[in-house]
Parts: C-alpha cells; sequence; structure tokens
C-alpha cells in the first residue's frame, strides 16, 4: 500500500514528536535571512547589496560553525550544544535590531557560527531512531517537513516586517529561537541508537576513517542541489519581473514548493532507493528546459514539474547516503557538513544566476545553474562508478564464497552486540 512506508515509519518510537518539534523550530530559523534583508533596507536605510553582503556573512558563519556543533555534539552531547547555541541567536537577535550596519555585518558572522543547529539535529536523530529499512521515508518526511517550514517562516517574517517594522520583527525571531531550543532541549530527541555506544564511552573515529572520496562527492552533489535552486529562486523572479508578470511570482513558487512536497512524498514510498548523482543529473536538465518557458508564467510553472518534483527526492537522498555511511561517533560531525554543503550551495546559486541574467538575459539564469549542476554531477561520476564496481565485487564475492570456500568445523563464534553481527552498508543510496 502506498502510505504503507510512512505508515511503519511513524510508527517508531521517536519520529512523530522529532518531527512535530523539529518543523515548528525551523520556522524562525527560515525567517531569519528576509527579516534580516527588509532591516537593512528599511530601518537602516541600506541597499539589497549591503543585505546581501550580511547575508553572506551569517551564511559563511554557520557554513564554518554547523561541523564545529556537530562534533560538539559527538563529544559533549546534544543538550549542551542546545544551550549555548539558543543562548548565542537570543543574544544576536535581541542585539542586532539595535546596532549599527557595521556592528551588525560583524555580529552576523558569530550569529551564523552559533545558529541553532536545528536542521543537522533532526537528520542526526532520525538516523539513530531508525533502522536503515526506514531511512528513506524518515528522510523523506523531513524533506516535506523543511519544505513546509521555509513556506511558512518567510511568509511570517514578512508580515511582521512590514506590519510591526524590521526592528519588531527580529525581536520576535528571538522570541522564536528561544522557544525552538526549549522545545528541542525538553525533547532531547537520541542521536545515537540503542545499539550504538553512547557519547559517555568516550568513542574516538578519525576523520580519516569516514572522510573520503565517497563522503565528498556526497558533499559536493548536496551543494549543487542547493545551487541549482537557489539559483531558479533568482532566475524566477528575474525572467517574470522582465515579462512585467511580477505579481505571479509568489503563485510560481507556491506551486514549485507543491511539486517538491508531491515528489518528496513519492520518493518516500518507493522500495528502491537512488544514487545523489542519479537524481542530480535530470534535476539540473530539467531546470534548464525550465528557461525555454520564459515568454509566460503559466509556462514556466508548468515547465518546473519535472525540476519541483525532484527536489526534495535529492535532498533525502543526500541525508539518506550520508546516515548509512558515517559511524555513530562521527554523525554529528558528518551532518553539520551536509548542512554546510547545503548552505554553500544557497549562497553560491544565487549570485550565479544573477550574474547570468545581469549579462546575458533573465532565461539564461535556469541555464548557467542548471549547466553547474551537470558539471558537479560529472565531477563525481567516476567516485561512483568506482563505488558501484566495488560493490559489484564484494557482491560477487559474497555468492561465491559459500560454493568455493570449505569451513572446518570448529567452536561458533556468537555476537554479544549487534554491531558485532552485522556491517554497517558502504553503498551510496
Amino acid at each position: 500500500m502506498l502510505l504503507k512506508p510512512y505508515r511503519d515509519t511513524l510508527a517508531l518510537p521517536g519520529i512523530k514528536s522529532l518531527l512535530a518539534v523539529a518543523t515548528l523550530a525551523r520556522i524562525p530559523i527560515a525567517a531569519g535571512a528576509v527579516v534580516l534583508t527588509l532591516h537593512v533596507v528599511t530601518d537602516l536605510g541600506r541597499g539589497y547589496g549591503a543585505a546581501g553582503l550580511i547575508g553572506a556573512a551569517f551564511t559563511i558563519g554557520g557554513s564554518v560553525g554547523a561541523p564545529v556543533m556537530g562534533r560538539l555534539i559527538d563529544r559533549r552531547g546534544l543538550r549542551l550544544v542546545l544551550v549555548l547555541t539558543t543562548v548565542a541567536e537570543v543574544v544576536f537577535w535581541s542585539a542586532a535590531q539595535a546596532v549599527p550596519y557595521w556592528t551588525l555585518l560583524v555580529m552576523a558572522l558569530f550569529g551564523g557560527f552559533l545558529a541553532l543547529p536545528a536542521f543537522s539535529v533532526a537528520r542526526q536523530s532520525i538516523s539513530a531512531l531508525t533502522p536503515e529499512a526506514h531511512r528513506k521515508p524518515a528522510f523523506a518526511l523531513d524533506s516535506i517537513t523543511t519544505e513546509l517550514s521555509f513556506m511558512t517562516g518567510p511568509a511570517l517574517g514578512v508580515l511582521v516586517a512590514t506590519t510591526a517594522g524590521g526592528r519588531w520583527a527580529m525581536l520576535m525571531l528571538a522570541v522564536g529561537i528561544l522557544l525552538s531550543g526549549l522545545g528541542l532541549w525538553l525533547l532531547n530527541p537520541p542521536v545515537r541508537a540503542a545499539h550504538e555506544a553512547p557519547i559517555t564511552a568516550g568513542e574516538r573515529v578519525p576523520r580519516r576513517s569516514w572522510l573520503g572520496p565517497r563522503f565528498v562527492a556526497v558533499l559536493l552533489v548536496t551543494m549543487a542541489a542547493t545551487l541549482v535552486l537557489s539559483g531558479t529562486d533568482v532566475a524566477l523572479v528575474a525572467v517574470l519581473r522582465d515579462n512585467g508578470e511580477l505579481a505571479w511570482s509568489g503563485l510560481v513558487m507556491s506551486l514549485w514548493a507543491f511539486y517538491s512536497l508531491l515528489g518528496g512524498f513519492a520518493y518516500g514510498t518507493m522500495s528502491r532507493s537512488f544514487s545523489p548523482v542519479v537524481i542530480l543529473v535530470p534535476l539540473a536538465v530539467a531546470t534548464m528546459v525550465v528557461s525555454l518557458g520564459g515568454a509566460h508564467w503559466w509556462l514556466i510553472a508548468l515547465l518546473l514539474i519535472p525540476a519541483g518534483a525532484l527536489c526534495a527526492p535529492l535532498i533525502t537522498s543526500t541525508a539518506d547516503a550520508i546516515s548509512r555511511m558515517i559511524p555513530a561517533a562521527a554523525r554529528g560531525e558528518a551532518m553539520g557538513l551536509h548542512n554546510s554543503a547545503l548552505t554553500v550551495g544557497v549562497a553560491l546559486g544565487g549570485p550565479l544566476a544573477g550574474i547570468a541574467a545581469d549579462t546575458l538575459s533573465p532565461p539564461w539564469g535556469f541555464v548557467t545553474v542548471g549547466g553547474a549542476g551537470v558539471l558537479i554531477a560529472l565531477l563525481v561520476l567516476p567516485t561512483e562508478l568506482r563505488r558501484r564496481r566495488t560493490t559489484a565485487a564484494a557482491d560477487q564475492a559474497a555468492n561465491e564464497a559459500p560454493s568455493d570456500v570449505f569451513v572446518a568445523p570448529g567452536p561458533r563464534t556468537v555476537a554479544t552486540h549487534p554491531t558485532d553481527a552485522t556491517t554497517t552498508s558502504t553503498t551510496v543510496h
């Protein structure tokens, strides 16, 4: 039955409460970028370039801070990081509304570095709460709820900023972050599975054991995903504005997000998983095709269907792949790096599409970011092919072993711990 994977996943202990709290916690975080932009432009009287510089500083800080906070979770536990980041963000948003521009620019670096890690914590906890058979629908639900947060957060941020003012919106964000951090602290979702060594055991995993070509390849695909998505966002606005149809931008973007929700839902019901690079290629090509609909908003909305439907599945597949290849003792840092890759892609995609739209024409924004996605896919393709050859050889050896190898009778070895009896899958799904 179509809904069975989701019913089985939601029946697992802790999943429903984790998704509910994480969705609410992400709403104020999703509103942060647009509130900062409106504050700089309206309250400080600066231009959009100056606002973009503040956003870039926050993004840089977040990209560096996410893996650091993840590593701290691996070493010290979740609640310490939640207290640290919640207090830091509340202080940032409370003070940011009252400081001059250049002070805000410096503060944005530290605010991003100590940002509440709601996104990576949710994915780390999903890895701990779900067996591998349920990972894909669980991460699909995570992607769907993330879409809902980003559909809600920026809209609420704009509403408060335009009615009460940017300063009040920033104070409301401080309250929202406080409630988000408190909710996650009270929930305290597990970051290690029951059969995995607890944090108190002090297990250390050297980076060289997991930070290899395959992991880097998944990070590159993750970055490419949000590069294409954020670039599409800018190209949409540029094309519709050039056509005099800017009033339709809200509807088109809502439809685009709806396509992603449907795609993520469908992907979670599939019995088979796909490598992230296999999903990236059609997403990138489909984004390039959107450029053909530049004359009419409704044609753009139609051409966005395949590209939109692949958004959530691609993010789902990257998180799923990382959860399967990373040992538990390094999962926080790995998910932090995954979050950094998402953030870097967002930071690169918008300017790339904007430059193409300004120097060539608005539809070229779609072609440029889609082409960048294809190039990144080609870059990681050798690693993917090498992984498949290795997996095929290992499967063949496993199939041939019983008939080719004689095992002398002897004492049986009994595994005393689940991790002694099983090995972690190394296949990128």
